[in-house]
């Protein structure tokens, strides 16, 4: 059988699994162990821009209910040589405390990266001249096509969607925050951003790679503030090579100044490198309480 042809029966066959779920509200939290190990899975594709199909893994918790929605959004490697590589997300920390949250947990492999393929269209361009706004509006057309694709099915609630990101996906979903997709109620920013960890880069602080002009993220951070109404919360760890503490804290400043909606939770360092914290097993505890605490407020 044809990949496209099992692509398309998988989907079809799990969204008839989910569409079969009670429309009620799903007003408690899964079980406290419920891990992507024994949450149902399945990879499923999802239509997006240019004919593409998203490869997805999506995570469905035990119980019954229209579920809450969970849109997690993978990174960007350094080398291009690895985007062909990619494996369709996991990030087993993040789907994990969403899962015992009681969300579905779906999770996108982009355009041009691993089996989704294609071209990778979220170049930001040369270093020396980065369109960083663009390239988050880039990654935020694939996010939004998650989304769609799921408002269309049933087993979810359509009021209650949150996208998560890491790096590159974190900056594509504040993008995406800035075009106020209907249904999502909060975004949480880990260490989000583009530019980071470039050898030639503006250094941020000591034994940093830098960011290839930092003012540019800045500035894209201000213009997607300026329509953002979703709120947010920003995480950056005090060592993250990336994305130092002083330009996080700019990029903030901007979007909140601007009139997005944000908290910004400054994080200890962690290991050798605090970008790595969010995919870390062990980074959990230092993320949990804050994005828990966030969530509770505007859950209310």
């Amino acid at each position: 059988m044809p990949d496209g042809a099992r692509t398309q029966l998988r989907r079809g066959a799990f969204l008839a699994a989910l569409v079969l779920v009670p429309a009620v509200p799903c007003s408690a939290r899964a079980e406290p162990g419920t891990t992507v190990e024994s949450a149902a899975q399945d990879i499923i594709g999802i239509p997006a821009a240019g004919g593409a199909t998203l490869r997805t893994r999506v995570l469905r918790p035990p119980g019954t209910g229209s579920f809450p929605l969970a849109v997690v959004s993978h990174g960007s490697p350094l080398k291009a040589a690895d985007r062909p590589t990619m494996e369709i997300p996991t990030l087993a920390p993040i789907s994990n405390w969403l899962l015992q949250q009681g969300y579905l947990v779906a999770l996108p492999l982009r355009r041009g990266y691993g089996q989704t393929g294609g071209p990778w269209l979220e170049n930001f361009g040369p270093c020396s001249n980065p369109d960083f706004y663009q390239a988050g509006l880039t990654s935020a057309e694939d996010i939004q096509a998650t989304l769609r694709f799921f408002r269309q099915h049933g087993g979810i609630a359509r009021e209650r969607m949150l996208l998560v990101g890491w790096s590159a996906g974190g900056w594509g979903s504040i993008a995406a925050a800035s075009q106020n997709p209907p249904g999502v109620f909060a975004v949480v920013n880990f260490a989000g951003g583009r530019g980071g960890g470039q050898p030639g880069g503006v250094k941020q602080g000591d034994g940093e790679a830098g960011n290839c002009l930092p003012d540019r993220l800045v500035e894209a951070a201000r213009r997607y503030g300026s329509t953002a109404r979703i709120p947010s919360l920003w995480l950056y760890a005090a060592n993250d090579s990336f994305f130092a503490p002083a330009l996080a804290r700019r990029m903030f400043d901007a979007y909140s100044r601007a009139g997005g909606k944000a908290q910004y939770v400054a994080l200890p360092a962690f290991g050798s490198d605090g970008h790595r914290l969010f995919a870390a097993a062990d980074g959990r505890a230092l993320w949990e309480p804050p994005a828990g605490k966030f969530l509770a407020t505007v859950s209310q």
